[in-house]
This record gives C-alpha cells, structure tokens and sequence, in this order.
C-alpha cells in the first residue's frame, strides 16, 4: 500500500477509509463520462473543419458525393433539433452526475455516534492533538506534533513528511475529528483518509473518520499559512484497539 506521495505520480493513493473509495469511484466515473463528451467533441470539430476546408479549397475539384454532405453538415450545424437535442442530453449527464455526487457529500457530512473524539489545532507552524475523551487528574491527553529536521532522519524515512509525534488512531472504529486554528488558516489534509478541511481561527470544523485497515498515512497543510507552509506535515497511525489502548495508557 502507497499512503504516501510519490514520485511521478498521477493517481490517487491507496485509499483508506469508506470516503475516499466513494471520492475514488466518483472520480472514475465522472472520467468516463469525460472521455464519451472528449471523443465526440473532437469528432465533430474534426468533420466540421476538414469538411468545410475540402468545400472552400477545391471548389472544383470536390465531387457531388463529398458536396452533398457538407450541404447536410452545413443544414445540422444550424439546426433547431440539434441544439435541443446538444441541451438535453447534458442536462441528462449532468444528473447522472449529480445523483452519486450528492450521496457522497452527504456521507462525508454525516457524522455516526463517535467512539472517539479528537481535537486538531493548527498553529504557525505545527500540529497539536487533543483526545477529549480521556481524563487524567482533570487534563486532557494532548501533545504536539512536529516535522523532523532532515539532518535527524533515518533511513527509510519520508523527506518533509516525518513528525516526532504521530497521531494514533484505532482501525475499524467511528471518530469524530474537530479541526480549528489559533492563529491563521491552515487546512488539515490526508489523502489516502479522504480527510481535507480547513483549520479556521474562532470556528470548530468537523469530519467523521473511519480507517478500515492499519498503516501509516502522511499528509500534509494544504492551505497557504505562511513561510513555513511547507513544514507541517501530518502522519496518522492507524493500530489496531488494543495497541490503541496501549498508547493511551502510556
């Protein structure tokens, strides 16, 4: 599995989560379509400028064969049926579009009774994590979470992508994630999670978040939050309950 970015790359990562299959799947199906309107598009400006080109250029030459359909092309080109007919059918396209697309956001809004909650803070420039449901003497498990220098990386490690402390998370179990901000707009993104969201200073944003297998997924800022922008990134562990369970007691 690649929860990572890679070099070249030109599709989506694995995905991890219901959403970003649903994001993934979504993403193809609208690319068929795209493909269907491509080709036809290019057929018809094919035959309109070769077509008109053969009639006006050899004049004399042209036979009554390739006369008479440009005559035709020339009659469909301004007729009333087919410019009904070029509204219709993407009318119809566009909701066959919109039918997925709408369940899709409207399971990302969604919000199932949680297990567990997290608290995302963006500062300038670094991540904090806040487990709200979890209480020691009256304090919050919280810690924060920053990129490692270059010059402290092992071998096998991810440039720019690497954090001292990892957010850990359990597979398979429903989590509310609330994102904010204490100084600027950052914008907290993961992609094989299917998780982007904007960390807004004074305002709680929310997602729901369900790993479906464990691993390692990388992410980073993705709003333009200042000079070090580039070096907030996000890695999420996802273990299984009872390594879960094992962090928090550590």
């Amino acid at each position: 599995m690649f929860d990572f970015p890679r070099g070249y790359q030109i599709s989506f990562q694995d995905p991890a989560s219901p959403i970003m299959e649903g994001i993934i799947d979504l993403h193809h199906n609208i690319l068929f379509y795209l493909i269907l309107i491509f080709a036809l598009v290019l057929w018809m400006l094919r035959q309109i400028i070769f077509r008109s080109y053969y009639y006006w250029e050899f004049p004399d030459k042209i036979t009554m064969k390739f006369r008479k359909h440009f005559l035709i092309l020339n009659n469909v080109v301004h007729g009333t049926w087919l410019e009904i007919i070029w509204t219709i059918i993407p009318s119809l396209i566009l909701m066959l579009i919109a039918v997925p697309s709408f369940a899709l956001l409207y399971s990302i809004d969604e919000v199932v009774d949680p297990a567990i909650t997290i608290k995302v803070i963006g500062h300038q420039w670094f991540w904090s994590y806040e487990y709200s449901d979890y209480f020691v003497d009256g304090i919050e498990l919280n810690f924060e979470s920053y990129m490692i220098n270059e010059a402290d990386l092992k071998v096998g490690d991810l440039r720019l992508l690497e954090v001292d402390n990892p957010l850990v998370l359990p597979v398979n179990t429903h989590i509310r994630v609330i994102v904010t901000s204490t100084d600027v707009l950052h914008s907290f993104a993961v992609p094989s999670l299917g998780l982007k969201v904007d960390a807004v200073p004074g305002r709680l944003n929310q997602l729901s978040l369900f790993i479906k297998r464990p691993g390692v997924f990388y992410g980073q800022c993705s709003e333009l939050c200042g000079v070090n922008h580039g070096f907030m990134p996000i890695v999420i562990h996802g273990v299984n309950l009872d390594d879960y369970i094992t962090f928090v007691k550590a």
